[in-house]
């Protein structure tokens, strides 16, 4: 869920599936803003010998759109090299990797990074941030990667020129969510008796505990990412507001070369996998159009606008819950039709200083697209007092004002869709009670059982070890 595995073709080339984008103002110097993204879902701790790691064949970039028109107006692109130290053995390593520089580490990669700046007549301007930069390798365990957080982590953050800092790397999957259940007939363990397919109630259990991905983290002073480097101060203005989202791009072919043993690409680089808000092509977008949205930028989303004003998923509650969302359904049923003009809101245009009371805004200019818009004039909350659920419940430092590793955008989401929301653009509407404070029930019921956060840079934790991760049991039947 979020975005793994969330489209047809995407789900065949996990190297290139964007997993979460996370955006928010560093809690430690909020001058800063940290831009995060995950790739290849599902990574196995113990998968070797050919362990995870990013591809040289691919394009990895994180776009800033700060004119609020679904272009991206400052994108970072990284692209990565490998190398075979010993073509003479299938060893990952050939003893110790006592240092992210080590010559027994037999597959090493380095990357580069291009920030790559549009003007207003679209023109495109480059500038090599970084060349040869080292990714650390990834944690197969106590004899091959000893004492791993101390060993790689520290040196694999990277200065980036000025006032910024990079890392790419294997890291903890940060994301938790119940998988088996809430795919299972959009099940929750806690509401297994109110569903229309009873099931006994038990505990939810988090899907992606245990698992790893590839992250790239960027942290860069707000100035470079306004229009005219400006300092965002105002939380009440469009210009303290940027879209944030990441993309993959592959050449549109390649050939194996038998003579020299690797593929060669052929043809310009094509966009295969995009994300900004948490889950919209996963459970908003149907099956159909998935893998067209990954080929196209944010600003050609206002073709989806209908997908989000008449949301499958609140359609299916009441029926799969019979009697638990009655305001909903009648929501739902009301003739003309109302469109979801609050989860257009939250996930296509940003949400209007007067929706939120006057207190911030997400909106920019009002053109539909799924970026993850972030307000850098809000200050950020100290992680430790932080509320996982974001803006709804009084945190306006996170979800859906950016999102944090820490933000619970599953329960967020889930419900924000049942009706929580609605009454921000329908104030007559009253929200069921299955799902407002103090039943709250609405959850898909996981905490976070992941590798606890790290409480700095690059804010996602050390990922989990090959030699002591167990693997799960296998259910029957």
């Amino acid at each position: 869920m979020s975005s793994h595995r969330e489209a047809p073709e995407i789900s065949k080339d996990p190297t290139a599936d964007n997993t979460d984008v996370y955006a928010f103002v560093d809690p430690a110097d909020p001058t800063k803003v940290n831009l995060i993204a995950n790739f290849n879902p599902f990574e196995i701790p113990y998968g070797g010998p050919n362990f995870s790691e990013f591809a040289d064949d691919v394009v990895y970039t994180i776009n800033i759109s700060n004119t609020g028109n679904g272009l991206p107006d400052i994108s970072y692109q990284f692209k990565f090299k490998t190398v075979i130290r010993n073509p003479a053995t299938f060893l990952y390593n050939t003893g110790p990797i006592t240092s992210i520089t080590s010559t027994a580490w037999n597959r090493p990669q380095t990357f580069s990074v291009t920030k790559v700046v549009r003007a207003a007549n679209g023109s495109l301007t480059s500038t090599v941030l970084g060349s040869n930069l080292l990714v650390p390798p990834c944690n197969v365990g106590a004899r091959s990667t000893p004492n791993y957080a101390a060993t790689y982590e520290t040196a694999a953050v990277q200065a980036l020129g000025t006032g910024r800092k990079v890392f790419a790397g294997q890291r903890s999957d940060p994301f938790f969510v119940d998988l088996g259940s809430i795919f299972d007939l959009a099940g929750l363990r806690a509401l297994n008796q109110a569903h229309l397919i009873k099931l006994p109630v038990v505990a939810a259990m988090n899907g992606l505990q245990g698992m790893n991905v590839h992250t790239i983290a960027l942290q860069v002073p707000k100035t470079e990412l306004t229009v005219g480097g400006t300092n965002p101060t105002s939380p009440t203005a469009s210009s303290s507001v940027i879209g944030v989202w990441s993309s993959t791009f592959r050449s549109r072919g390649r050939l194996f070369d038998s003579s020299t043993g690797t593929y060669k690409a052929f043809g310009d680089a094509v966009q295969v996998s995009r994300l900004g808000n948490p889950l919209f092509n996963e459970v908003i977008n149907p099956m159909a159009v998935k893998d067209k949205w990954n080929s196209l930028p944010p600003s050609a989303d206002s073709q989806y606008a209908q997908y989000v004003n008449t949301s499958e998923l609140a359609g299916l509650l009441p029926v799969l819950y019979p009697g638990a969302f009655p305001n909903l359904d009648a929501f739902n049923k009301s003739n003309p039709a109302k469109p979801r003009t609050d989860l257009n809101a939250i996930l296509l245009t940003g949400i209007p200083a007067s929706v939120l009371g006057g207190a911030f805004t997400t909106y920019q200019n009002g053109t539909p697209a799924d970026m993850l818009r972030l307000n850098m004039a809000v200050p950020p909350t100290p992680f430790a007092s932080a509320n996982k659920l974001g803006v709804l419940y009084g945190d306006v430092a996170g979800f859906p004002n950016g999102r944090r590793p820490l933000d619970d955008v599953t329960t967020i989401e889930l419900r924000a869709v049942a009706g929580l929301t609605i009454p921000l653009t329908y104030p007559t509407y009253q929200v069921d009670t299955i799902v407002k404070p103090p039943s709250d029930a609405v959850r898909d019921g996981t905490s976070n059982t992941n590798a606890p956060l790290p409480t700095k840079f690059p804010y996602v934790a050390t990922p989990a070890s090959g030699y002591a991760t167990k693997p799960p049991v296998p259910a029957t039947g």
